[in-house]
């Protein structure tokens, strides 16, 4: 019996329907824990490692007296002296606590500040420039005026933190809303989003890669405002962060002591970084479809 066309468009339907279900039920096979570590971890290993290669041929060929520029060997027993005295978990502790809670206050200040400057031209007019300005601050500049105002106290760490990382996170986000189509927006009055719960549900979802940008940015500085912060804010009565260990090594014209806090600083910032926002902005590109899993 010959075959007819509607036969043949039932195979083909067929057909179309087993590819789209292997399409959606097929996962892809991640790759080997090997590959893995030789993507992310390995790269970053090799580079400290060839640092202290270079550091320690710098130190053979006494380019600095000792004094000024210890061996790598010098630096750890250092570190290992620091860590034993308890000096290192209450550095690190102190200015991990400090630098995440002035992120969290950062993040609630320049969360709604962004969204007006993005979405109210007046605001934008009169704030835009100025948020602009203060991204560029250097944030040392406000440590005295913080002194001056809160005197040695955690209100003076908090005031440079927020100064430093508010526009960063603000500029970030106000970028990011300009990237949103209208057409969201309009879809969003279409459905009854209006106000805030348009800014809840569709804007701010629709800014999130912008903002997470921002956020990353707004980190980084303020860590960096922190570390400032640190180094001429210090009181007995604000315990011991790293900023201030990396102060009392210089005090006592301990390189050794301070080149193993500069490394401690530099390790708590990349560790938050690679922890944190690393994963988290894999998982919003991933599930935008702007990447593959890995």
């Amino acid at each position: 019996m010959p075959e007819t066309t509607a036969d043949r468009d039932g195979v083909e339907l067929s057909r179309l329907e087993a590819g789209l279900d292997a399409l959606e039920t097929t996962a892809e096979r991640g790759p080997s824990p090997w590959v893995r570590f030789r993507r992310g971890a390995l790269p970053p290993l090799a580079a400290a490692v060839l640092v202290v290669v270079v550091w320690q041929l710098l130190y053979w060929a006494k380019i600095k007296e000792p004094y000024e520029l210890p061996a790598p060997l010098d630096v750890w027993h250092s570190f290992t002296e620091a860590w034993a005295q308890g000096r290192v978990t209450e550095a690190v502790w102190t200015s991990v606590h400090r630098g995440g809670l002035g992120f969290l206050f950062s993040v609630a200040v320049a969360t709604p500040l962004g969204v007006l400057v993005a979405r109210v031209r007046f605001v934008r007019t009169a704030v835009g420039p100025v948020l602009s300005g203060l991204q560029s601050l250097p944030s040392v500049a406000w440590v005295p005026a913080a002194i001056i105002w809160f005197g040695l106290t955690d209100a003076a760490i908090y005031t440079v933190v927020l100064l430093g990382a508010v526009p960063s996170i603000a500029n970030g986000l106000v970028a990011g809303i300009d990237q949103v189509p209208p057409l969201y927006l309009r879809a969003g009055r279409v459905l009854g989003a209006r106000g805030l719960t348009a800014v809840r549900h569709v804007l701010l979802p629709a800014a999130l890669p912008g903002y997470l940008a921002g956020l990353k940015q707004g980190w980084a500085f303020s860590w960096r405002s922190l570390m400032a912060a640190e180094l001429i804010v210090r009181s007995a009565d604000l315990g011991l962060g790293l900023g201030q260990l990396l102060e009392q090594g210089r005090e006592l014209s301990d390189m050794s002591l301070v080149m193993a806090s500069i490394f401690l600083i530099l390790l708590v910032g990349v560790g938050i970084e690679l922890l944190f926002f690393a994963p988290l902005e894999r998982h919003v590109l991933r599930a935008r479809g702007l990447t593959q899993a890995q």
